[in-house]
Parts: structure tokens; sequence; C-alpha cells
């Protein structure tokens, strides 16, 4: 079901924050316009070389193409053609740039009134950091969130780009909530929202610790409360355990494992204790673990109701029986990769996921396409 089949959105983003609000839009049914230069597009497109990665098809999906340079007069003109019927536009350039580009607020708003006009930043429109340059690790930085996952014996980044794809999820949600807005009042809205401001509000947890008891948390302050583990098997593959603090699955684990004398150990047999004692907790698990499988020991878990997960890779992961059951794997024929391969959006309507998916487009794929249905508008 295209719940935006009706929306129409001009993005002129690029690597990643811009295009994931553009994709979580397009997910839903939005026609996304993506607007790229020409020659080279999206800078992402060329990340590892060639002009279709992997990470560019990460954001992309089930968008059009056209390519324009916005500093030649012909193709600005038609950039504000797409603008006059368009719904929302999206760019996540450093303030001013936009401008520079013909695409600011103040110029499309005059074309089209009811815009909603998204303007992703770093550090904001205003202050004394609005012009520093913001990628994901300094957001992630300066928000506070990176020293949550940094290990502190061997300082270094980890993980995935989380602050640019958060920043992306949460200005489609603001989008959406003009755009509703909008549907009564009949007035746009610009909306700005920064790296800085998304991860400090995805980091919302940590803070309140801090407002409220004024603890500053690190890397272990959550899994040790939640009593979180992951533990190598003999096989080299990971099992995760999420206990939290109902007894009954302290007491399985124990059943699973045959170490039920654990709870006559004073420094094991209380939640509390468990909690102060973690590192010689997981010492003591560390070799029991190794004795069996993986799947062995999944068995185990699920038989006693202790909450746990393989810990998959990438490639393991939509393999899972569930996984599949919910069809998260779906597929598109394409151009560039004979089968693109995706995950869906996550929501169902009314009990239905969505499994139809575009493969990412090809530079300009549709520009002559594009045009032509302007042709035809001012025509008509």
């Amino acid at each position: 079901m295209k719940i935006l089949k009706d929306i129409r959105v001009v993005e002129l983003g690029t690597y990643i924050t811009g295009p994931a609000c553009g994709m979580h839009l397009a997910d839903l049914g939005a026609d996304v316009i993506k607007v790229e230069r020409p020659g080279t597009g999206d800078p992402f497109r060329a990340f590892k070389g060639g002009l279709y990665s992997p990470h560019y098809q990460t954001y992309n999906r089930n968008k059009r193409s056209i390519a324009l340079d916005t500093k030649q007069p012909e193709d600005l003109q038609v950039l504000h053609d797409l603008v006059a019927t368009a719904d929302v536009f999206i760019q996540n350039f450093r303030p001013g740039v936009a401008e520079r580009l013909g695409a600011g607020e103040d110029e499309l708003r005059k074309i089209k009134p009811d815009l909603i006009y998204c303007a992703i930043s770093g550090f904001g429109t205003s202050g004394p950091s609005r012009d520093r340059p913001a990628y994901d690790t300094v957001a992630q930085a300066a928000s506070g969130y990176l020293r949550l996952l940094t290990p502190p014996e061997n300082p270094r980044v980890i993980g995935p780009a989380i602050a640019d794809a958060v920043t992306g999820q949460y200005a489609a949600m603001a989008c959406l909530a003009a755009l509703l807005e909008r549907s009564t009042s009949g007035q746009g809205r610009r909306v700005d929202i920064s790296m800085l401001e998304a991860m400090s509000h995805f980091n919302l947890d940590s803070f309140t610790h801090y407002f409220s008891v004024g603890e500053v948390m690190g890397p272990l302050s959550r899994p040790v409360v939640s009593q979180s583990y992951t533990f190598e098997c003999k096989d080299g593959k990971w099992v995760a355990i999420h206990m939290s603090s109902p007894t009954k699955f302290w007491e399985g684990l124990l059943d699973a494992t045959g170490q039920q004398q654990l709870n006559e150990d004073p420094r094991f047999n209380e939640r509390l204790e468990r909690i102060k004692h973690q590192d010689e907790l997981i010492e003591h698990f560390t070799p029991i673990f190794k004795g069996k499988t993986r799947d062995e020991w999944c068995a185990l878990l699920l038989e006693n109701e202790v909450p746990h997960s393989p810990a998959y890779d990438s490639d393991e992961a939509l393999e899972d029986p569930q996984a599949q059951h919910l069809k998260l794997k779906v597929t598109a024929p394409s151009s560039e990769l004979g089968t693109f391969t995706t995950v869906r959006p996550p929501y169902n309507f009314d009990g239905a996921p969505e499994l139809d998916v575009a493969p990412p487009p090809t530079l300009d794929e549709h520009g002559a396409q594009i045009r032509e249905e302007i042709v035809r508008r001012k025509a008509g």
C-alpha cells in the first residue's frame, strides 16, 4: 500500500542524511525525484568506484533520478519547475549552500508557497559551530553518543553511520508531521534539523541519567544493568543474551547451562550483586559456552525461555526462519546488478508488508521522462 502515493518529493541530497530522509518517504510511496550533479551524481555513488556503490544503493531505492547543473539557467529552471509540483523539498548542505544553488527556501517558496522545505545540517543554521564540517563520527562525538560505543581499553570508532541514519529518520518524521498539518491548514513549513540535535535526542537516556541522578554513563552502563551478554560458542559463532530484571530469566540461564550452584554464590544469587560482579560472571560463563555449538545453546536457551538470539552476521540474519517468515529480504530486477536485494520497510499496513521495491536509479535514469512530464504539465 503506497500511503504517500499522492506526495511528490524533490531531493537535492548527498551522502546519507538527505537521501535517507528521501528514502523513508519513498518507501511509503512518495514520488521522490533525486536531483544529482551531471556526470558524477551523488558523491556516494562512487564511494568504492563506479557510480553504483553499496553505500549509494542503501539509501536511494524507490527513487527517480535526474541530473541537473543548477548553475546553468536552463537546468535551474527545470529544478524550479519540479518544485512547482512538489510537496516536500529536501537538502542537506551546509547553511548557505542551497541558496547559492538557487534552492534556498525564500526562492522556492515563491514558486510553491505551501512547500515543506526540509534543511538538514551538521550543527544547525546559527551559532558558533554553524559552518563547521560535520560527518557521522563528528555528530556522534558532539552529542555524547560516541563515548557510549568506544571500547575504553582501545579507543577507536566502531559501528555503522548511526548519526547519519538517525538524522534522516527524524527528518522524515518531521516532514510527515508538517504534511499532516498542511492537510488542514494549507500552510507550508520550514523543517530544520541538525545531526547534533538528532543525536542528542537519540542519546536521551544518557542525558536523563545525568540530569536525574548525576550518572555519566559509559559503554558498559546499560549492558551491566540490563544483564546483557555475548558469548562465543564452540563453533566460533556467538550468542547474545538479555535477561533484564525478571528472576525467571536468570533461573532459566542456570537451568540451560547446568550452573544452578551459582544461586549459592553470594556474588550471583541476587540481581544487584550480579550487576556488581558482571566481569566475574562473564569469566565464569565464557568457557562454558565454548563447550557447545551456537545451535545447541540456542536450543537449550529456547527450551528454558531465556531471551536470546544467535548473534548473526549480515550473511546469516535474513536467513533465520522468522526473518524469512516476515519476508524481510526483497528483490527486484536491476539493470546494474541483475537482481537488487534489500531489506523491506519495517511497517505493515492492515497486516500487509510492503514487498515491492524499485532498485536505486542509475544517474539521470529518469531525466528524459521527468522533463517530458514538465513539458506536458506546462502544455496542459
